[in-house]
C-alpha cells in the first residue's frame, strides 16, 4: 500500500494552496480532485485577490488585513496572472452615506499601508456612468487575478517539488486504523496518510459524514454566486463597484479584453449541485448594471454566465451578505491519525489558510512560500527583451496572452519554433498544438473544457466547430 504523510480531498484553491506549501515543508502528498482542478468554486470567483472593502463594515478587521497582506505577495510572486486594477465607486442615493464610504476607503488605506498599488484610474472614468452618479466619485486600487490558472500554478509548484496531483480521482472512504487512515479512491486504489486535510469546499460536509463517518462541530453554509459576462460597456481599463439598495454590491470588471464581467449575487442553496444561473439573477446582475451606467443592458447580450457555491463558515447570520469569509479550521478530537477539515476561506487569502493548516497538523520544515514564485512568477529585466524578440514572427495579442498566462514558462510552450508554422495545428483564436501539448502535459488538462475555460478563457472567442475540433484531437492524443 502506498503511504503519504498527508492526502488532501480537493483540487481547488485551498487544497492546492496546502498541497504547495506541505511539498516545500518536505511532506510527501498526494491531493485527489473528482473532476479538474478549480472545476468548481475556485473558477466561479469575482476573478479579484482584494482585501474585501465591504468586509469593514462588519468589524473583520483581521481578515481584511491579513489578505492585504496577501495581495502584496500575490503581486510579487505572481505577476504574471496578477495585475493591479484601479477601481471607481460611484455613489447613489438609497445607498451607504456618503461620509461612511470616504471613512471606510480611509481605513482600507490605512490598513494597506506601504502597499505598491496606485490609487487613481486613468482615462475619463466617468464617461460610462449616468450623469446623476458622476458627482460623488471615489478611487480605490485591488488587484485582478486569473482564479483557475492561480489553482493551478499552485498544483504545478506542488507536483514539481514531490506531490502527486491526482485528478479525476474520488476518495470513496477512509477510515482510521491506529495511527494512520487507510482511503480507498476511484480507480481500485488504496493507500495510507498519517493525516486527511478535507478541503472539498462545498462538498466538505459530505466528505466528512459521508466518506469519513466523522462529526465535525463546525457547519459550513452554501452561498451561490452567479456572475454573467457581456459585451465590453465601457473604453479603458477601471472597474467599477456598484453599491445596491439591497446593501450589496456588485462588481464591473473588464475582462478578456471584449468584454465586461458583473456580479455576484448571493443566494443560499442547499447543495452544490445548484450551481447554475437563474433569470432572476441575471434580471439582478442587468440591474445592477443598469443602476448607475449609461449604457443599458437586457439579458438577452449575456454572452457567457457561470456560478459557483461558496462553503462559509456557518457564524450564525441570517443574511447571506453579512455571513463572515474568514476561514475556519477544524482538527478533529479523535486520537490517532489527524485529520483537519477547512471551513470558509478566499481566493486572496489561501496561501496564509495553507501556512496555518500544516502548522496546526504539526507539519514541520522549511516555510517559504511567502515570497517564493509561482511557476512563471519569476519575472527577470531581460524576459521583455524575449517577449519581443517573439514578436518578431508571433502576432503581438497572441504573445501579450501567453505571457499572461505563462510568464517566463512561455519559454517552455513555444519550445524552438521561430515561425507560427512550427507552433502546430492552429484550433483557432491564437490556441495551437504546442499549448495544447504543454497543457496536457504539465497543467494536469484532459479535456477541451479543461483549457478553454480553466487554463484559458479561449472558449469565449472560439466557434462550436473549433472546440469540437479539439475535443476530437484530444481524444486522439489520449489513445
Amino acid at each position: 500500500m502506498e503511504s503519504f504523510d498527508l492526502l488532501i480531498i480537493g483540487g481547488g484553491i485551498n487544497g492546492t494552496a496546502i498541497a504547495r506549501d506541505a511539498s516545500i515543508r518536505g511532506a510527501t502528498v498526494l491531493l485527489v480532485e473528482k473532476d479538474d482542478l478549480a472545476q468548481h468554486t475556485s473558477s466561479a470567483s469575482s476573478k479579484l485577490i482584494h482585501g474585501g472593502l465591504r468586509y469593514l463594515e462588519y468589524g473583520e478587521f483581521r481578515l481584511v488585513r491579513e489578505a492585504l497582506k496577501e495581495r502584496e505577495i500575490l503581486l510579487r510572486t505572481a505577476p504574471h496572472i496578477v495585475r493591479p486594477l484601479s477601481f471607481v465607486l460611484p455613489h447613489a442615493g438609497g445607498t451607504r452615506p456618503w461620509w461612511m464610504v470616504r471613512a471606510g476607503l480611509l481605513l482600507y488605506r490605512l490598513l494597506a499601508w506601504g502597499s505598491s498599488l496606485p490609487s487613481v484610474a486613468r482615462g475619463d472614468y466617468r464617461a460610462p456612468l449616468k450623469p446623476e452618479m458622476r458627482d460623488r466619485v471615489a478611487l480605490y486600487s485591488d488587484a485582478l487575478v486569473d482564479d483557475s490558472r492561480l489553482v493551478v500554478l499552485n498544483a504545478v509548484d506542488a507536483a514539481e517539488r514531490g506531490a502527486e496531483i491526482a485528478t479525476r480521482t474520488e476518495l470513496l472512504s477512509a477510515e482510521r486504523v491506529g495511527d494512520v487512515w487507510h482511503a480507498q479512491l476511484s480507480g481500485q486504489r488504496t493507500v495510507s496518510a498519517k493525516a486527511i486535510v478535507n478541503a472539498a469546499g462545498p462538498w466538505v460536509a459530505d466528505v466528512l459524514g459521508g466518506r469519513l463517518s466523522e462529526d465535525s462541530r463546525s457547519r459550513a453554509r452554501l452561498i451561490k454566486g452567479s456572475h454573467i459576462v457581456v459585451p465590453a460597456m465601457w473604453e479603458g481599463e477601471q472597474a467599477y463597484i456598484l453599491q445596491q439598495p439591497d446593501g450589496r454590491v456588485v462588481f464591473a470588471i473588464p475582462y478578456e479584453g471584449q468584454f465586461t464581467l458583473i456580479g455576484t449575487t448571493e443566494v443560499p442553496v442547499s447543495s452544490p449541485d445548484e450551481a447554475t444561473i437563474t433569470a432572476q439573477e441575471s434580471d439582478y446582475l442587468c440591474a445592477a448594471a443598469n443602476r448607475y451606467f449609461e449604457r443599458q443592458l437586457t439579458p438577452g447580450e449575456i454572452v457567457w454566465s457561470y456560478s459557483g457555491v461558496r462553503s462559509l463558515y456557518d457564524d450564525g447570520e441570517t443574511d447571506p451578505k453579512a455571513v463572515t469569509r474568514d476561514y475556519r479550521l477544524e482538527l478533529d478530537d479523535d486520537p490517532g491519525a489527524a485529520l483537519l477539515s477547512v471551513f470558509g476561506g478566499k481566493i486572496t487569502t489561501a496561501r496564509a489558510l495553507a501556512a496555518e493548516a500544516l502548522d496546526r497538523l504539526g507539519i514541520e520544515g522549511r516555510k517559504s512560500t511567502g515570497w517564493s514564485a509561482l511557476p512563471g512568477g519569476d519575472i527577470y529585466p531581460a524576459f521583455n527583451d524575449y517577449l519581443i524578440s517573439l514578436s518578431e514572427w508571433m502576432p503581438q495579442p497572441l504573445v501579450g496572452r501567453l505571457a499572461r498566462s505563462y510568464g517566463t514558462r512561455i519559454k517552455q510552450v513555444v519550445g524552438d519554433a521561430l515561425l507560427l508554422k512550427t507552433l502546430g495545428r492552429h484550433f483557432g483564436a491564437g490556441l495551437y498544438e504546442a499549448e495544447v501539448r504543454y497543457l496536457v502535459r504539465h497543467e494536469f488538462a484532459r479535456t477541451a473544457e479543461d483549457i478553454l475555460w480553466r487554463r484559458t478563457k479561449l472558449g469565449l472567442h472560439m466557434s462550436e466547430a473549433e472546440c469540437k475540433a479539439l475535443s476530437s484531437y484530444l481524444r486522439q492524443v489520449s489513445r
